[in-house]
């Protein structure tokens, strides 16, 4: 594999990640704030990436702002 198919595929593969992600996090913020379970402010985020075929791991963390107080 050149590295150009590379960068394109690990490019496809990240933006798949970033566009599912976001509507998973966007739902469950959503459904957090209608059950009362958050108010607003801020919620703590970690992702996790895992490639086992090389053993590599990379966590992610920070704090994603929800609105309100």
């Amino acid at each position: 594999m050149s590295d150009e198919d590379f960068n394109m595929s690990m490019r496809k593969f990240l933006k798949q990640v970033g566009v599912t992600s976001q509507q998973e996090i966007e739902q469950a913020v959503r459904a957090a704030q209608g059950s009362g379970k958050i108010s607003g402010g801020s919620v703590k985020a970690r992702m996790v990436l895992t490639i086992d075929e090389i053993g590599m791991s990379h966590t992610v963390e920070g704090d994603i702002k929800t609105g309100g107080a």
